[in-house]
């Protein structure tokens, strides 16, 4: 098994080698924590956007879509807390002149001892064999409890220091742990200060007359501003969401591991809106909900995990992440927050406009309070993409296979002529045509056919079809599934329906609904 460093590697390796990701502007040398999506990188990156808004849209006829622009009044970002409270704690290092967010550098420790966990594991799973009981052993052994325990105060002490804005203890914890720059290797640091997150802009003809604007941070106020233009124009009644996807902006000064952390990246969002007081129940429904949809890409359960936040943000009475397994660990993938009605509350504050919801039932008005579910698009790129990124050893030596959720595929099919002649790519091309107005169907007529289809390994395609000598004979062609590379002889007229079953959309929202 190759280390976690090493894989995280060839994730990155593979995005750029096969046309999934580059790196922004990268013939002037690139720009740091912006990166391009290739010709294979936004199909796949289209397919999660579409999956996430049909189930989320689609599926629920009480959830309707919006698309908000990115600049908006000024205020609203004062309404928000983002002005007061979006900031970052920073940290630099005296001898490497290079700046860190202190709460990754002790986030990063605690990644570390968890590790060390996975190693204890790993020693007890050789030793015992088939009669290892992992959950036994995690809950028993003295060494990983007294690791957890350990984790445990240092992630509470660092959340409550915080929270309480003592900056000089979270200073004081970096010291404590011993914790050294990763360039310098020194334990000269600086004292610890916030930094805002948001990026400026101006909007106007002149310099003298522009109003000072930001780039959007998250695409959630959006939705808020909209909250009675949507209810009123849609008619809709509580509860009911709001959806959207979007770019949003942040200055992050220490944004790394590939597009797990970037300047510009994309959220997908949903706001539902209830009535006060039954904020529990709904957001356990959305916790619920929404790790179904994750599941149903079968990634791996033992992949995800679900994080209660110690630190509640201003607006939030619960807050959970859903955690995934990246190559560097368990990471926020998505997050649930029940945000009370603070942020329609604030905007009819700092508005002077009513943000009420006037309840027929109830004849009542009243602020609802709100759900959030907010998903990082990039993120589940990468989660899609590293988990999927596999070596297989085969008798004949070792092939790349991207395992990658047949919904999600690029391509859906490779249709591949044994030879340039005979009529085979006429043919090929003939089968294209009546497949392109369903399935994203790809054509590879180059080097061998085993090459082909190691190629299409690569990429993720689920099916290689191979149009041969016999096709043209009886209107059979092989088709050979990319995980278990086995292969059948169907009729060309039954194409349609194999893909159907095993790659659509609506295949994948009926699993979800089942």
């Amino acid at each position: 098994m190759k280390p976690a460093e090493d894989l995280f590697k060839n994730v990155v390796s593979h995005a750029k080698e096969y046309g999934f990701i580059f790196q922004s502007s990268e013939i002037y040398d690139g720009l740091s924590a912006v990166y391009d999506y290739a010709q294979l990188g936004v199909l796949l990156k289209n397919n999660i956007r579409t999956y996430w808004w049909e189930a989320m849209v689609r599926l629920h006829e009480n959830i309707v879509g919006l698309d908000a622009a990115i600049l908006m009044h000024p205020t609203t970002w004062k309404a928000s807390g983002h002005v007061d409270a979006f900031n970052d704690p920073l940290i630099d290092n005296k001898d490497s002149k290079k700046r860190y967010r202190a709460d990754v550098l002790i986030e990063d420790y605690v990644a570390k001892l968890e590790a060390k966990i996975d190693k204890e594991v790993q020693k007890a799973d050789k030793r015992f064999g088939d009669a290892f009981d992992k959950e036994q052993f995690l809950a028993t052994n003295g060494r990983v409890i007294e690791i957890r325990e350990r984790s445990e105060t240092i992630i509470k002490r660092m959340s409550k220091s915080l929270e309480e804005e003592n900056l000089a203890d979270v200073k004081a914890l970096i010291e404590e742990l011993e914790i050294v720059c990763p360039v310098s290797g020194s334990k000269n640091w600086t004292e610890v200060k916030q930094f805002n997150l948001m990026f400026g802009t101006k909007l106007g003809a002149s310099a003298e007359n522009a109003m000072e604007l930001y780039l959007r941070p998250e695409t959630a106020q959006g939705i808020f501003v909209n909250f009675l233009n949507v209810q009123k124009t849609g008619r809709m009644k509580i509860p009911f969401g709001i959806a959207q996807t979007g770019k949003a902006f942040r200055n992050e000064i220490v944004a790394r591991q590939f597009i797990f952390r970037m300047r510009e990246f994309e959220q997908m969002e949903m706001q539902f809106f209830i009535p006060p007081g039954t904020q529990k129940t709904w957001y356990e429904h959305w916790k619920e909900t929404r790790l179904k949809w994750h599941l149903s890409l079968g990634m791996g359960q033992e992949n995800y995990r679900f994080h209660d936040h110690e630190k509640l943000a201003h607006y939030a009475d619960a807050a959970a992440d859903i955690e995934f397994k990246f190559p560097f660990g368990f990471k926020e993938l998505e997050g649930i927050h029940s945000r009370t009605d603070f942020d329609l509350s604030r905007h009819e504050s700092f508005s002077g406009k009513k943000m009420q919801y006037y309840d027929a039932e109830q004849e009542q008005s009243y602020t609802p309070y709100v759900i959030e579910t907010s998903i990082g698009l990039d993120r589940m790129f990468l989660a899609v993409f590293s988990s999927s990124l596999q070596e297989e050893e085969l008798e004949n030596g070792t092939r790349t296979v991207m395992r990658i959720p047949a919904v999600l595929a690029p391509y859906k099919a490779a249709v591949l002529p044994l030879v340039k002649k005979d009529g085979l790519p006429e043919l090929a091309h003939q089968i294209i045509d009546d497949l392109k107005f369903d399935f994203n169907v790809a054509y590879d007529e180059k080097d061998a056919v085993g090459r082909r289809y190691r190629r299409q390994d690569a990429i993720g395609t689920p099916f290689c079809i191979t149009v041969d000598h016999q096709s043209l004979e009886d209107q059979t062609v092989t088709i050979r599934h990319r995980d278990s590379m086995e292969q059948e002889r169907i009729a060309i007229s039954e194409l349609k329906n194999v893909l159907d079953r095993e790659v659509s959309l609506a295949a994948w929202l009926k699993k979800l609904e089942a």
